[in-house]
């Protein structure tokens, strides 16, 4: 069957497994780009603060009753104007189009949004290359020492140290 559902979180068991997942997958990403690093790069706190967004709507995603990733999107019903906060492909499930998949479930389930943003760290060539060429999102800014997200609370986004902290924010436009 291979069809994709976007389950959503409501036990504890779940939130603790997409925590650990996601955990794990971003990484695995930095220690490839950076080698190994004693710090978890996607603290828990800042999961939580996705868990917790005003309009927040967390999923499992499963291909025939098996995880293959999540995500976290952020809805807005009077702009529809949303944001994907987080969106991961379990490490055993990537480069199969899970990914990609996971994204048109989150664009069918939410067909009246005009545009939707994320945002990725800039050595995540993956990730670029993911946003930009599959799924048709467009860089629309650069976030660095000089020209700081405006929506970061501290000097850096979770544990990535300072030298590493750039970001692209991507926008796509819905038709």
């Amino acid at each position: 069957m291979n069809k994709l559902i976007l389950r959503p979180i409501i036990s504890n068991e779940d939130k603790d497994i997409f925590i650990s997942e996601i955990q794990e997958a971003f990484q695995k990403s930095y220690v490839k780009e950076f080698g190994e690093f004693k710090k978890t790069i996607l603290p828990i706190k800042d999961i939580e603060e996705s868990f917790e967004a005003k309009g927040s709507e967390a999923y499992i995603a499963e291909i025939d009753g098996v995880r293959v990733g999540g995500t976290i999107i952020v809805i807005d019903d009077k702009t529809g104007y949303n944001s994907l906060h987080l969106l991961y492909v379990k490490s055993d499930s990537q480069n199969v189009g899970n990914g990609f998949k996971i994204w048109k479930s989150i664009e069918d389930l939410h067909p009246e949004t005009k545009i939707w943003e994320t945002h990725t760290p800039y050595y995540d060539k993956r990730n670029i290359h993911f946003y930009v060429n599959r799924c048709g999102f467009k860089i629309v800014e650069f976030f660095n020492p000089k020209h700081k997200d405006p929506h970061q609370k501290s000097d850096t986004s979770g544990n990535i140290p300072l030298e590493n902290n750039y970001f692209f924010r991507f926008e796509k436009e819905m038709k």
